[in-house]
């Protein structure tokens, strides 16, 4: 998966380079959880990709917020 970003001012581009990074974050949970059997290591996982989904989701908003636009591509 690729971001096309628009040219932004420094902060935006900050904070759409934030977005990628907190979704490629959310991409390893998701596969480390796909290889955990032990119920701890379930817990943790589980754990982490709430808080990671939390944290693009906010992300999210801040990027609707200041009017940020980017396109999704699959490669």
């Amino acid at each position: 998966m690729k971001f096309l970003f628009r040219k932004k001012p420094q902060k935006e581009n900050s904070l759409l380079k934030e977005i990628y990074q907190t979704k490629i974050a959310l991409e390893a949970a998701y596969s480390q959880f796909e290889y955990v059997v032990d119920p701890d290591l379930i817990d943790s996982c589980i754990y982490e990709m709430n808080a990671i989904q939390n944290r693009y989701k906010y992300l999210l908003k801040q990027a609707k917020a200041s009017d940020l636009s980017y396109i999704e591509t699959k490669f």
